[in-house]
């Protein structure tokens, strides 16, 4: 069993991020992360950061995603990656230093399980404990998601949370008053986090948390949200994604760099899904889709 990781880190202009994060994302243990630089969301670069389990590939992948940057930086500025030796225990501190209790739209407020906090009337608390899976609530793209939960999700709305990472967006559908939501993420070591952070927030009557694919799920829901990468997005709506959402349902589509919305946008046309509201925060963008009714 791996214990620590190799970390990888490469600062890079916003609208590189998505293009560096595909590359470390094909390595990557658990994905990537992408977080706000010293200057902040709103002004200079970001840092894309990847986990490499330390087996005995680490040392080629970390040669392929080196040649990778720097096929990428003839395109465009991106810098080579800085690399530190990081075991389980101290990434998880890492995390709980830069967490603090974050307020999001009118209702919800995020709390990490280790800081305090006490509830003002009409708060929905998320109580909160990334572990080694991805989704903390700070990234632009969860906020838009979490926002856009507040106003669609009904009571008694069925939910399907695809690659649900921590749970933050299943947990949060739960609370705002869905009936049954579906979280599906294909790493064991996200599912593990979320089922834990369902626990944590009492919800494990309505959140059902499943280590899987688009392929293994069945049904379909009034809303399904996907907070990946453009390109997964594209890949899941041309495997059927559309089908998992009810005529009259919605699409929250989010993780979309701005340069790669028309390719989202398209893929999500031509099954049937009209864009119906668009969201942007710096150069990522959260899409809202409808299915039309048969």
């Amino acid at each position: 069993m791996v214990h620590w990781w190799l970390e990888l880190s490469v600062t890079v202009e916003h609208e590189a991020a998505e293009a560096v994060a595909e590359v470390l994302s094909r390595y990557a243990y658990r994905g990537v992360v992408i977080e706000a630089g010293p200057e902040g969301w709103n002004a200079g670069p970001v840092i894309v950061r990847a986990y490499l389990p330390a087996d005995d590939q680490l040392r080629a992948n970390q040669r392929r995603i080196e040649e990778a940057l720097w096929h990428l930086g003839q395109i465009r500025p991106v810098s080579a990656p800085t690399c530190r030796s990081i075991a389980e225990a101290d990434w998880a501190e890492a995390w709980k230093e830069r967490l603090n209790v974050l307020h999001i739209g009118q209702h919800i407020v995020i709390r990490p399980s280790w800081r305090d906090y006490t509830p003002a009337p009409g708060d929905i608390v998320i109580h909160l404990d990334p572990g080694m899976a991805f989704g903390t609530g700070l990234h632009p793209t969860t906020q838009m998601c979490l926002l856009v939960l507040e106003e669609l999700v009904h009571p008694g709305a069925e939910v399907l949370d695809l690659g649900t990472g921590s749970g933050i967006l299943a947990i949060a559908a739960a609370k705002l008053g869905a009936r049954h939501v579906l979280a599906v993420d294909n790493d064991p070591i996200a599912v593990k986090t979320a089922r834990d952070n369902v626990i944590i927030n009492e919800v494990q009557e309505i959140v059902s948390v499943m280590c899987g694919s688009l392929a293994e799920i069945a049904g379909s829901y009034d809303l399904v949200v996907v907070n990946i990468l453009a390109r997964v997005i594209v890949e899941m709506i041309q495997e059927g994604l559309a089908v998992r959402v009810r005529p009259g349902g919605i699409l929250v589509a989010a993780g979309v760099i701005a340069g790669q919305e028309p390719e989202v946008v398209a893929a999500l046309q031509r099954e049937g899904l009209a864009l119906v509201e668009r969201r942007q925060r710096d150069d990522w963008v959260c899409l809202v889709a409808k299915r039309g009714n048969p």
